[in-house]
């Protein structure tokens, strides 16, 4: 295990999936991630790459190939190699390897980089074309928080604050592809309370959410973590039947549509990069 540390928190990861398993305030000792209960999820915090989300029969075409690919990509079941590590910082890196090219005809280097700075925690996703034509990919992060209960505090008294939604509208999942079906939640004062039965049809996934900051909190006290993201379209929220956790799931792609046609170029959300080029996204979380 690999860990950053400064005077307000310790992050701790692992370099199989350059993975984020541990977030610790060093006034409290509290962890503010999931515990990776097996019985519930036996995952932290993992990246989602090449793909976010299933595909139809988990198949995919391009190029006149038909490829399989599981939910949510080969990304966070891979070692990475750590290229970067001083007191602040850690750069986890995986390229393509001839494994990955029978399943993923492309060359790439994809970096995630986690930098501390003060009781915040940043996590950059930045995917290189090292390929000489374009290629596509989607890309996600999928933390999952402990949401601590006690005798006195249970999960239906925590809530997500939203910045910027008073209506928020989800897809359903079907099959793990995504419905056409939505359903809407009115917000009060942008707060949805977490009841565990929101997620036991799966997932909430939003292609229309305004908001670029969501904050867990509680009505017993004041703690809270925030959690800020910027520039992905498309965000999940989910947690496993009956577990004490949420994620909190930022996206660039989404998971196939139920009638998608499994056409790799014209899949909704897939990102095109051209070849040299380099594409990040960053997301955050501070505890307080």
């Amino acid at each position: 295990m690999i860990k950053l540390e400064n005077e307000f928190i310790r992050a701790v990861f692992s370099p199989k999936g350059a993975e984020l398993q541990q977030l610790i305030s060093l006034e409290t000792n509290e962890n503010y991630l999931w515990n990776g209960d097996a019985k519930f999820w036996g995952k932290f915090s993992p990246v989602l790459f090449p793909i976010v989300g299933g595909l139809k029969d988990n198949t995919y075409h391009y190029d006149n190939q038909e490829y399989k690919l599981s939910r949510h990509g080969f990304a966070r079941d891979k070692e990475f190699n750590l290229e970067l590590e001083n007191k602040d910082e850690l750069l986890f890196v995986l390229s393509d390897s001839p494994e990955t090219l029978s399943i993923y005809p492309f060359k790439f280097k994809l970096g995630i980089r986690y930098q501390l700075k003060d009781s915040s925690l940043i996590c950059t996703y930045e995917i290189s074309n090292t390929d000489s034509k374009e290629i596509f990919f989607s890309i996600g992060g999928h933390p999952a928080f402990a949401i601590k209960t006690t005798t006195e505090l249970t999960y239906s008294d925590y809530y997500l604050q939203f910045n910027n939604d008073e209506v928020i509208t989800y897809h359903e999942i079907e099959n793990d592809l995504i419905s056409d079906h939505t359903n809407s939640l009115d917000l009060t004062e942008g707060k949805l309370h977490l009841d565990h039965e929101l997620f036991y049809n799966d997932a909430l996934v939003f292609k229309t959410l305004k908001s670029d900051a969501i904050s867990i909190r509680n009505t017993k006290n004041s703690n809270k973590l925030e959690f800020k993201f910027t520039d992905f379209p498309y965000f999940g929220i989910w947690a496993a039947k009956d577990a004490d956790f949420v994620c909190l799931e930022p996206w660039c792609g989404i998971a196939d549509v139920v009638g998608q046609d499994q056409n790799l170029e014209r899949k909704e959300g897939i990102v095109k990069l051209a070849s040299n080029a380099r594409f990040t996204r960053s997301w955050n979380v501070t505890i307080s």
